[in-house]
């Protein structure tokens, strides 16, 4: 099986007075998503297929990311999230800015060669 991208979605994300990674993340992500809706996911369900999601999120920090926290901004779909080295610390403030890339691809089930 090899998975085709389908779907590719940008978000931005800001912590205004905390600079936390995570926070930014999580809300660059539901920035990507939010205005989405794949319809066409109920399909590759029912043919056996699977829905894979891969998040990179670009932050100041990247270690300082809670992966397991970001991925449960995504509701369906095997998540992989990368953090990398991005995004913005806004010189003089609190805030911090994060930049995702979601990148959702359907793979199906090999067809019997007939």
């Amino acid at each position: 099986m090899s998975a085709k991208p389908v779907v590719l979605e940008f978000g931005m994300g800001v912590d205004v007075h905390g600079a936390d990674s995570t926070t930014a993340a999580c809300r660059a992500v539901s920035d990507a998503i939010r205005h989405s809706s794949l319809p066409l996911f109920q399909e590759v369900r029912e043919r056996g297929g699977r829905m894979l999601v891969d998040v990179t999120v670009g932050v100041p920090d990247p270690a300082s990311v809670d992966v397991d926290r970001v991925r449960r901004e995504l509701p369906h779909g095997e998540v992989t999230v990368r953090p990398v080295s991005g995004g913005l610390r806004v010189p003089g403030a609190d805030t911090l800015i994060a930049c995702a890339a979601i990148t959702v691809s359907a793979e199906y089930p090999q067809e019997p060669r007939r």
